[in-house]
């Protein structure tokens, strides 16, 4: 059995395309999507995953 290379950088742009095509499809509609997320507990880990959520919410731009 052979692996895969998967190039991840690569795939995470693709998926930014595709989360921009629906966002914009979604505007053009009147509909404003937002992301929400809910912190439960005080694990340092689980905030540092939630804040990287909004800043790459952030940088997508809409």
């Amino acid at each position: 059995m052979t692996g895969v290379k998967i190039d991840g950088i690569e795939v995470a742009k693709s998926i930014k395309v595709k989360v921009a095509e629906i966002v914009n499809d979604l505007k053009s509609k009147g509909i404003s999507p937002c992301l929400a997320t809910v912190l439960v507990g005080d694990n340092p880990a689980s905030a540092t995953y939630v804040r990287n959520k909004h800043k790459a919410w952030k940088k997508l731009e809409f």
